[in-house]
Parts: C-alpha cells; sequence; structure tokens
C-alpha cells in the first residue's frame, strides 16, 4: 500500500497533464478545422475536470494496479463528428496528430524540467522522479495511441493516409477495435510497437535538447 500511494504521488500530475493536454489540444484541433462538438461539449479547455473520467481515469488503474501490478485507464471520451470537419479523411490525421504533438510537448516540458532540477542541484528525489514520470507518461500515451487500429489515433492517421476504397475498408474493424486491443495486451504483444515508438520519441528529445545540455555541461 505504501508503494502505491508512492507511485499514486508521483505520477498523478504526469497523468493528470498528459491526458488533458492531449484531449484539448484534439478538441482545439477538431474546433479549428470546422468541427464545434468538441467546443459545444466544453473540451476545448486545459482544466482536467472536462477531461478525466472517474472510473476510467481514476478507480480502474488503481484497481488494475493493486491486481496486477500493471496500470491502465481513459478519459472521457472526447466528442468529435468527423462528418463536420472541412475535409473530414485529412482533417481526422491532424486531429489525431494534435495529442501526439500535446504529448510530445509535454514529454519535453518534463525533460527540461529534469534538467533544470540537476543544473541548479535539486538533490530531493520527488521532484527528479516526478520529472521522470512525466516523461515517460507522455512517452506511453503517445505510442499507444499512435498504434494502427480504429479508433485509435493511429488508425485515424491510416485511415486518412489510405486511398477512398481501401480507407473505408480499413475502417469497418474500427467495432472490434477495442477487442483487438485487448487481445493484444493480454498476449502481451504491445510492446513490439510501443518501446520502438516509444525510443524514436526519446531519441528526438535528446537531439532536441542536445545543445543545451552541451551549455548547461
Amino acid at each position: 500500500m505504501d508503494e502505491l500511494i508512492r507511485n499514486l504521488a508521483v505520477y498523478a500530475l504526469p497523468v493528470l497533464f498528459a491526458i488533458t493536454m492531449h484531449n484539448a489540444a484534439q478538441a482545439y484541433a477538431a474546433k479549428y478545422f470546422g468541427d464545434m462538438t468538441p467546443f459545444a461539449a466544453g473540451r476545448v479547455t486545459t482544466n482536467p475536470l472536462a477531461h478525466i473520467d472517474p472510473f476510467g481515469t481514476v478507480i480502474l488503474p488503481i484497481m488494475l494496479y493493486l491486481v496486477s501490478g500493471f496500470a491502465f485507464g481513459y478519459a472521457k471520451p472526447l466528442p468529435i463528428d468527423y462528418g463536420r470537419l472541412r475535409n473530414p479523411k485529412r482533417d481526422m490525421a491532424f486531429v489525431a496528430l494534435a495529442g501526439t504533438a500535446a504529448n510530445f510537448a509535454m514529454a519535453l516540458l518534463w525533460l527540461l524540467l529534469g534538467i533544470f532540477l540537476e543544473y541548479f542541484g535539486v538533490s530531493e528525489p520527488f521532484p527528479n522522479r516526478v520529472a521522470k514520470a512525466g516523461v515517460l507518461t507522455n512517452l506511453v500515451l503517445l505510442a499507444f495511441n499512435l498504434l494502427p487500429i480504429p479508433p485509435m489515433d493511429g488508425g485515424r492517421i491510416v485511415f486518412s493516409l489510405l486511398p477512398n476504397k481501401l480507407a473505408y475498408k480499413y475502417a469497418k474493424i474500427e467495432p472490434y477495435g477495442f477487442f483487438i486491443l485487448l487481445g493484444l495486451m493480454l498476449l502481451k504483444l504491445l510492446a513490439y510497437w510501443v518501446v520502438p515508438i516509444m525510443a524514436v520519441a526519446n531519441l528526438l528529445l535528446q537531439l532536441i535538447v542536445y545543445p543545451l545540455n552541451l551549455v548547461l555541461g
């Protein structure tokens, strides 16, 4: 129980910010490209209360962690009517990528925080652990959401890139997307996608902060 409380304290803010910014970015992108549905639902905001689902974001991850040591959760579904986008097939990719970009930006900010904590000699373990948790959380969320399975963000991007005929055939697997995802989790195959994507994203982060590390080093 003590370990659970410590992990909750470390990951609470990173997870909250990661989910909030991912959804807020997609809601803003949807509004920008012509769909006012998220705006009407009050989701074009960085207020976490507008995006968290009490069960999916809080209760379920805690229950899973207690039972299996693995946490999984979800935010409140984001209402987007892709048919209202100015160019639905094209713009849905931009909406999906907005969430990815938000998580990448958040990972960068947490990484910068960790760098400056080290530079200024902050030796207290808690803020350093939170900064590392922030990077990890956002990279995991980024990679997970890029799974090329509808209705995941990666599935939306694949649909947008495919020729029309193939795209609409591909979209037919969306009702089974959750079961496919569940099967990948149970078979422990998700890591074969998530880990390489995280590695690439982390490499990009390190390249971005490399000049700063040279200056501060």
